[in-house]
């Protein structure tokens, strides 16, 4: 039969036989591909078999069974980790009678007792390689074991026992097990444990489980003068994951001041048993990118998995909720994408034989245990934000304000962006300052080209530019996102601020250092300065939390007796002003503004645009006052008439002077 090849098959068929397969025995393969174990060669890989012996002394105390882990660098590039937990079983083996259990599990992949679930109940360990991976690994392994008041010994060399179990004497006030191993120059070259590295990771595991101290040394020789590691540290943390994220963030601005943190017990399992438990500690940033950092059983998981899948859903819902209970409706197009990029999080899940992605178990598999956090993390987020509701509303206004940040940088694909090499285009009306540092100039916004006429004449033509204005522009609280995006006005305005809108928004790109809003002093003018401020509020947020809009203060009144002018804000102010500034009986020439437009350019000048005569009120959004900012903005220029009538209605009493 003539195969795919010819009738003779491929040349060199018959020099490829049984003698070619090679068996590789023992822990033979993870010598020669250690990247399948330890994910490389490289520092991190290093540095991860510390962690797996840590992490089985983790176990013990997670257990119950240790109390103390002592972590010790040595010189020589050795590391001795010691546990005071029950010690690793030396009786002969039942399926390997020669040979003690401990050297089973240090010489044989896939060995140990974490897989039947009575030795522990959760583990950072699942499929029994890590003792044995680190053994072959290591040049030198010297392993210690008191246990019922005898203390064994053995060493081993690249994977294979040098000397046999022997006991070295009964001990009545120590129990435990005692693992100093060097990696193999052989595998890793001439790479060396780093004390600041093994440092942060027993500061870690000391945070992950609160129970547990970790006693850190490390010879001083090995100490670089400018790192802050110390030589000797006992490591306890009864805070837990609390103490671990105020270590992180510091004095960070919050969004809100108190930390969501906590532990519960994760839902039983179907079979009745417990599934393990769950802690927590969050805190939501005001600037600068959050974090999550997730762990399985005291183990880091880098690459997230099912129960960062859990904790997000659970926020989420519970933000939704909170959104619905308050009547907001806005809060249904929140995700967790509004709520996770700023916060500030720790995750830590003792979970029953947990499934992870490959032996480094940096992602978790296990399906059950989304739904276990999520079960577990819900509740108690419902009632950590129905404990305090202010809080919770300043909150939820703040993930409703990204959400709809969100949502505009979205619908802003659809506009084409401006090629880079394409003439910065500004618009007509803009009257633009002559000096290029944004930091030293500022625009003034007015309404009408009869006050911008005026503004012109006055401004200091190198740091002052004017864009008038025509009337009132659109309120962007009540208009529909296709009407705010055919608005010509707006369009001007962001073209002549230069910084861009929704995903175009770059604040280093600002054209002025000030946002000057300048409006007449009458209703009219507070209604169309109420509307910038609200356009600013709701499309360029950021313009106002780093100070850049102002409120200029022009005269409504010029008083002038004989060659003696001076001006008035408002009626209580010019009656203040006739008794102070002028000669009592004496006849005072009152004139009223009717607009900017009317003020002679050099008295606008001299009382509302030179910067060492003038007064300007900073709009600001206080970030402990997010939820209350929110809800005025919503209730005086929102789509519902009935909020700014209820709002009339339960402040009218207060008016007690009306200009008309």
């Amino acid at each position: 039969m003539t195969d795919l090849f010819g009738e003779s098959g491929p040349r060199g068929a018959d020099s490829y036989s049984a003698k070619d397969i090679e068996v590789l025995e023992g822990l033979e393969p993870v010598r020669r591909r250690p990247g399948m174990y330890v994910g490389g060669t490289d520092e991190s890989a290093l540095h991860h078999l510390a962690a797996e012996i840590l992490d089985n002394g983790m176990d013990e105390a997670v257990a119950g069974y240790a109390s103390f882990i002592a972590v010790s660098l040595e010189a020589g590039n050795y590391l001795s980790v010691h546990d005071n937990g029950r010690g690793i079983p030396v009786d002969p083996h039942p399926k390997f009678p020669k040979l003690s259990a401990l050297e089973v599990i240090l010489t044989t992949l896939h060995s140990g007792g974490k897989f039947s679930g009575k030795a522990y109940n959760t583990s950072g360990g699942l499929h029994g390689v890590g003792s044995s991976v680190v053994n072959a690994l290591s040049e030198v392994m010297e392993v210690e074991v008191a246990r019922d008041r005898m203390l064994y010994r053995q060493k081993y060399a690249r994977g294979k026992a040098t000397t046999k179990l022997v006991r070295a004497g009964s001990v009545n006030n120590r129990r435990g097990t005692t693992i100093r191993f060097k990696p193999d120059p052989q595998i890793f070259g001439n790479l060396q444990f780093s004390p600041q590295r093994l440092y942060k990771l027993c500061r870690s595991k000391a945070y992950l489980f609160r129970g547990v101290k970790i006693r850190w040394s490390c010879v001083p020789s090995l100490l670089r003068s400018k790192d802050d590691t110390p030589a000797e540290a006992e490591l306890h943390f009864p805070g837990g994951l609390r103490d671990s994220l105020t270590d992180d963030i510091g004095d960070a601005a919050r969004v809100v001041p108190e930390m969501w943190a906590g532990d519960a017990a994760l839902p039983d399992l179907p079979d009745g048993k417990s599934a393990g438990r769950v802690e927590w500690a969050c805190a939501w940033l005001e600037t600068g990118d959050g974090f999550l950092n997730s762990y399985t059983n005291t183990v880091p998981t880098t690459q997230g998995g099912t129960h960062e899948t859990g904790f997000r859903t659970a926020l989420m819902k519970s933000m939704r909720a909170w959104g619905e209970q308050r009547n907001n409706k806005r809060a249904a197009q929140v995700t967790a994408e509004d709520i996770l990029p700023p916060l500030a999080a720790k995750l830590s899940v003792f979970l029953r034989d947990p499934q992870f992605q490959g032996q480094t178990k940096e992602k978790l598999t296990s399906p059950e245990a989304a739904r276990l956090v999520e079960t577990a993390l819900r509740d108690r987020f419902d009632h950590w934000l129905a404990a305090d509701p202010a809080q919770a509303d300043n909150l939820l206004a703040f993930v409703i304000d990204r959400a709809e940040e969100r949502i505009r940088r979205k619908e802003a694909k659809d506009t084409p962006r401006k090629s880079a090499t394409r003439r910065l285009r500004l618009p007509g009306k803009l009257t633009d300052c002559t000096r290029e540092n944004a930091a030293e100039t500022e625009i003034f916004l007015v309404e009408g080209d009869s006050a911008g006429g005026s503004a012109k004449q006055a401004r200091n033509r190198e740091t002052q530019a004017v864009l008038p204005l025509r009337g009132k522009i659109l309120n962007v609280a009540s208009a529909s996102t296709e009407k705010l995006r055919q608005n010509q006005e707006l369009k001007d305005l962001i073209e002549a601020l230069g910084c861009g809108a929704g995903e175009q928004f770059d604040r280093m790109r600002l054209r002025y250092g000030r946002v000057i809003i300048m409006t007449d002093a009458d209703v009219d003018g507070a209604h169309i300065a109420s509307l910038l401020m609200t356009f600013f509020y709701r499309e360029l947020p950021e313009l106002i939390r780093h100070g850049h809009i102002y409120l200029a203060q022009p005269p409504l009144y010029r008083l002038t007796q004989g060659a003696k002018s001076v001006y008035a804000m408002d009626d209580r102010d010019r009656e203040r002003k006739m008794k102070s500034a002028f000669k009592a009986g004496a006849k005072v020439d009152i004139s009223r503004f009717k607009g900017l437009g009317e003020m002679p350019p050099a008295a606008l000048k001299d009382t509302t645009m030179d910067p060492t005569k003038r007064t300007l009120l900073k709009v600001v959004s206080p970030p402990e006052d997010r939820a209350a900012t929110a809800t005025m903005v919503e209730s005086l220029m929102g789509r519902r008439p009935e909020l700014r009538f209820q709002f009339i209605q339960e402040n009218a009493g207060s008016v007690t002077d009306v200009d008309v």
